[in-house]
């Protein structure tokens, strides 16, 4: 059964029609949250109530525009609404870094390897933890799941120039924290590799 199959079965309502949609897109929407909240339990928790909103909200889906931009939408705009509850728009320099989830990294990698990509994957998460919600969003959106300026704008219901704006500021905020930061040598090389800087 394909993707738009299942949607139309699941508003038509059989609700065992949306279990392939979930098992496609789980992975995808928990890292999503967990780079966005920075913690494991609230990303559980956070996917859950996104996969449960879309659900409800399935019959507003249009079906001509991308399922996982949708999906991404309603999981982002949850995320942000958690972070302005917790009212941790910043953080301090001086707080504990928040540790990777293991799932964000590749099997079997080296010793050495996997110390680097850990000491990498927190300083960039306490980073994204100090700005403010939608710029973390836009950053998460664009760099980890590789969405365009117009999938992002559609997900974040703004304009293409508006995200476009907020990406640079975003990333001169994330270039400013590093240079700050003497620690974050092999950071900034890892973000200069994966673009961050574009």
């Amino acid at each position: 059964m394909t993707e738009q199959e299942c949607i139309a079965r699941a508003r038509a309502g059989d609700e065992t029609a949306f279990s392939p949609l979930v098992d496609a897109y789980q992975s995808a929407v928990y890292n999503l949250c967990y780079r966005m909240l920075g913690d494991a339990h609230e990303a559980e928790d956070a996917a859950q109530e996104a996969f449960l909103r879309a659900y409800a909200q399935l019959r507003r889906y249009d079906p001509t525009r991308s399922f996982k931009t949708w999906l991404f939408s309603i999981a982002s705009h949850y995320c942000i609404d958690v972070l302005r509850k917790r009212r941790l728009t910043w953080l301090s320099i001086d707080d504990e870094a928040l540790p990777p989830h293991p799932a964000l990294h590749e099997p079997n990698p080296g010793p050495e390897e996997t110390t680097q990509r850990r000491e990498q994957s927190a300083v960039i998460q306490a980073f994204l933890a100090r700005l403010a919600p939608d710029d973390r969003s836009m950053l998460v959106l664009r760099y980890w799941y590789d969405l365009s300026y117009e999938e992002i704008a559609e997900a974040s219901g703004t304009t293409v120039s508006a995200v476009k704006s907020r990406l640079h500021r975003a990333r001169g905020a994330m270039a400013e924290m590093m240079a700050a930061e003497p620690r974050t040598r092999a950071a900034q090389l890892a973000l200069a590799v994966e673009g961050w800087k574009r």
